[in-house]
């Protein structure tokens, strides 16, 4: 199929962009790093000390109180942490992408510490999304409004088929399971945040907000070329897509290897997982090169979109065929986590077939 090209945005800078722009870039993601961060050990350090001033001979009804408190706190926390990780995604991809305009040492030392960062701070909102994804893609297949037995149980009705039946089971083991990860997720995150290695990290950030350690050929060098050079590469790993596959409504292939008893990740999704990345990499170029005045692509949001339902949805599946290989389990367990993996995977398809349709379509942007 014909390889389709990235356009330059038509308000394009006429002028080399010099290192400037790159810096002040840098700067103002390191000191919205440094300001979620701080809001992050407030409201973190407001919701537990909340929770545990109150003494449990309070009425119910003030300890209800106090709960919200404690959820509005740690509300504010997740919020926090999200701008956190969004921070530092967008450090280290610019420092990936301008590499050659930035010291190397520092350069190369920051990327994977950020990258760290990032992974150990999603881990958590990533397990409760993918139970509660899980959970309401087993209630569609049901017919159910909560958990399939609940709602047999509060109607007095007998389940609907060995699905209903086993469903009810299958919720309940991955409730387990991910909520098993989610937990440990939570515990690795508040032990990364109180490392010496994260404070290393926030030193080094800290040192970004002030000085950029950019190479002397930084000052004169033009941005485009090397922001040019990662769009090329978003280009050529879209056209190495299988996107042909991706207009076929089933892929049985995929289906067969996400029920074999290898663990390893289907070979298909790496390639979506690699152009997902690369597309916020040149979102990211676009963001240095243009700040907060830059057009908006509706086809490459919308693409992005797909590629990150196409991610969710393989995690989603991994994790139903990750269960369904837990010993001892019952038949209709295990025929119902085998349905939930095949509606995952068709939802991975239909999400590769959306990016096709819409990477394929002519860049509309909005100013």
């Amino acid at each position: 199929m014909a390889q389709q090209h990235l356009e330059p945005p038509t308000d394009s800078p006429a002028g080399p962009m010099s290192g400037d722009a790159l810096a002040g870039y840098l700067r103002a993601q390191a000191t919205e790093f440094l300001r979620s961060l701080r809001q992050h050990r407030e409201n973190g350090t407001d919701a537990g000390t909340t929770a545990r001033a109150k003494p449990r001979t309070e009425s119910r009804a003030e300890m209800r109180d106090v709960s919200r408190a404690g959820d509005n706190g740690s509300g504010e926390s997740v919020d926090a942490a999200r701008a956190l990780r969004r921070s530092a995604r967008r450090i280290s991809g610019t420092l990936h992408t301008f590499r050659p305009l930035l010291d190397a040492e520092w350069s190369e030392g920051m990327r994977p510490e950020l990258a760290w960062l990032s992974g150990t701070l999603a881990r958590e909102h990533a397990y409760a999304a993918r139970l509660e994804r899980l959970i309401g893609a087993l209630n569609r297949l049901s017919g159910a409004a909560g958990f399939p037995a609940q709602a047999a149980q509060d109607t007095g009705a007998p389940a609907k088929g060995s699905l209903t039946v086993g469903a009810a089971k299958a919720g309940a083991l991955l409730d387990r399971q991910l909520t098993l990860a989610r937990t440990r997720a939570h515990s690795a995150a508040l032990q990364a945040l109180g490392s010496s290695r994260f404070h290393a990290v926030a030193d080094s950030v800290a040192v970004l907000a002030s000085e950029v350690p950019l190479t002397p050929a930084a000052t004169t060098a033009d941005l485009r070329p090397l922001a040019a050079a990662a769009t090329d590469r978003l280009t050529d790993a879209v056209a190495a897509l299988p996107l042909v596959t991706a207009g076929h409504p089933y892929n049985a292939e995929a289906l067969v290897h996400g029920l074999s008893a290898d663990t390893a990740p289907h070979p298909q999704d790496a390639p979506w997982h690699q152009v997902r990345l690369l597309l916020r990499l040149h979102r990211y170029a676009c963001e240095v090169l243009h700040g907060e005045d830059a057009p908006i692509d509706v086809r490459l949001l919308r693409a992005g979109q797909a590629l990150n339902r196409h991610r969710d949805a393989a995690e989603a599946a991994a994790a139903a065929a990750s269960a369904a290989r837990t010993p001892r389990i019952a038949p209709a367990t295990a025929y119902a986590l085998g349905v939930l993996h095949a509606d995952q995977r068709h939802e991975v398809e239909a999400a590769r077939f959306a990016f096709q349709q819409n990477w394929q379509k002519e860049t509309v942007r909005t100013p």
